[in-house]
């Protein structure tokens, strides 16, 4: 059984033996057809990359802050494993979505493939997430002592 709506192909085109698919309008938005899923997933994947590099950045930052305090910062060892673990995820990910967007959407030999990728992607996430709850419990601050002004 197709799981397309009826009158639809699997990557949103119209099917040209249904009704409408000559004479598809543009909609008041300026869209002349109907959404491509390929594109859609693309531009998802995309934006999701964004956020993981900004992340990535931020957890670089975070390693480098933790390194300048030094071993004897009570939670330098803890801090600096999860750190570590955070960017290997998180640069994981990132191969992964590369991965990802290469895929044609359009080819139903892929879906299971490409399905088990995106659960993979969205479990890591959910993992560099509370990773990254953990690094902000531990505090990557230094001391107020140390940035007080010398007098």
């Amino acid at each position: 059984m197709d799981s397309a709506p009826e009158g639809y192909e699997l990557n949103g085109d119209l099917r040209p033996d249904s009704p409408g698919a000559q004479d598809a309008r543009p909609s008041r938005w300026g869209r002349s057809g109907p959404i491509n899923v390929n594109h859609y997933a693309n531009k998802k994947s995309a934006a999701e990359s964004m956020l993981d590099i900004a992340l990535l950045m931020a957890n670089a930052s975070q390693l480098k802050a933790v390194i300048d305090q030094g071993p004897s910062f009570g939670f330098f060892a803890p801090l600096v494993a999860l750190i570590s673990i955070s960017l290997v995820l998180q640069i994981s990910v990132g191969v992964l979505l590369i991965f990802l967007v290469r895929y044609d959407l359009n080819n139903p030999a892929k879906h299971a493939k490409l399905d088990f990728l995106n659960n993979l992607a969205t479990g890591l996430v959910f993992i560099i997430v509370v990773v990254n709850i953990f690094i902000t419990a531990f505090g990557v601050q230094r001391p107020a002592t140390e940035l007080a002004p010398r007098q």
